[in-house]
């Protein structure tokens, strides 16, 4: 990749807001793209399985006992030093406070030993930006169906760095109901995986789950918005009702099992595609882009591909390494920011309810009580 050296930088991204230490080097040259360098990422997942999810004080102490190493491997394999970098680019929120904590310490601690600039970045806008290295800048305005075990959120972006929330779960998020259906018939954790393979072996057409209809308070019409814990809650009565046990040998875990996760996992799917198809018939794209981790499930990333060939529109759909938690995309996420001379201050702290920059939220209504997930 060739670039005038005023729009070149290489960046060092750090990512710890949840259970992944990871460090990622970047060389970005701004309409031209990005390449990554390397992409380090220790994920957690072998210690936090026997607890059924990610327990906030072990992930911290990992995160503590690795990132140096981490960081360390993600500077080798792309054959830079500090020196060389031109910026470093950090998680400040959302998530776990004690492991962003952990990740914005060494960070200024890096930048402060350095002198080079450092910028925070909002976990989700990450997400966003991980389209960056696999396709040509998105025509606006976009569409982002942001998808994870924490998250998930629809936004419409008008043009780069500027968002509209369009549509947001009023309770669990998509992958966390992924987890706690896992949990509930002995698939184990994490549940986005293990469901996704064995509905592949299922009849998704077995049993009718329901999906939710939100109305708008203002008697307008059906919301955007999202809720899975009403399927959540039809899946544990359809468990009870058929004295499903938990699944003892995941190779063979019976039909039931099989037409039970196809079943959910379309549900799930179908709620998703429905809001970003109406949502992309309001706000007419010329983009849809999806990620997150929960955009790693086959289904979903065919349902989006489909949608987007019904409306003749491109689908920017990364490859699974850049949809699940990682650095690079953190780090590209910071470029125009960098671009910009933007500086972390020193006293900056994690924030764990951390909002997107230039986001346009609609104010809640005195009488809702929603739990806005940001």
């Amino acid at each position: 990749m060739t670039c005038p050296d005023k729009f070149q930088m290489l960046i060092l991204g750090i990512e710890s807001s949840c259970d992944e230490t990871a460090a990622a080097v970047i060389k970005h040259c701004g309409a031209d793209g990005a390449r990554v360098l390397s992409n380090v990422i220790y994920s957690q997942i072998a210690t936090h399985k026997h607890y059924g999810g990610v327990v906030p004080e072990l992930a911290s102490r990992e995160h503590l006992e690795k990132i140096e190493g981490v960081v360390d491997e993600a500077l080798k394999k792309a054959g830079v030093t500090y020196a060389e970098l031109d910026g470093l680019a950090v998680t400040q929120g959302p998530g776990l406070v004690g492991s962003l904590l952990v990740g914005l310490n060494f960070a200024k601690a890096v930048a402060f030993a350095t002198g080079k600039p450092i910028v925070g970045v909002n976990h989700i806008e990450g997400h966003v930006y991980s389209t960056a290295f696999e396709f040509p800048p998105p025509e606006y305005p976009a569409l982002a169906l942001v998808v994870s075990g924490g998250h998930t959120n629809l936004f419409l972006i008008p043009e780069p760095e500027k968002y509209k929330l369009v549509a947001r779960t009023r309770d669990d998020a998509a992958g966390e109901a992924f987890d706690k259906v896992s949990k509930l018939i002995g698939l184990g954790y994490p549940g986005g995986p293990v469901i996704d393979r064995l509905a592949a072996q299922g009849n998704k057409r077995a049993i009718i789950f329901p999906l939710a209809e939100i109305k708008e308070k203002d008697g307008s019409g059906l919301s955007l918005d999202f809720s899975f814990s009403g399927l959540k809650t039809a899946v544990l009565r359809y468990v009870r009702e058929n004295q499903i046990g938990p699944v003892s040998d995941l190779t063979n875990p019976g039909q039931q099992i099989l037409d039970l996760c196809a079943c959910f996992q379309n549900a799930v799917v179908r709620a998703l595609v429905r809001s970003l198809r109406k949502a992309a018939e309001r706000f007419q794209p010329r983009t849809i882009l999806l990620a997150g981790g929960v955009a790693c499930n086959s289904e979903l990333r065919a349902a989006v591909q489909k949608l987007a060939d019904e409306l003749k529109i491109p689908a920017y759909i990364p490859s699974p390494i850049y949809t699940t938690d990682n650095a690079a995309m953190i780090a590209a996420a910071a470029y125009p920011k960098l671009m910009r001379g933007e500086h972390l201050p020193w006293d900056a702290s994690a924030d764990v309810s951390l909002r997107l920059p230039n986001i346009d939220v609609e104010p809640a209504r005195p009488e809702q009580k929603q739990r806005y997930r940001l």
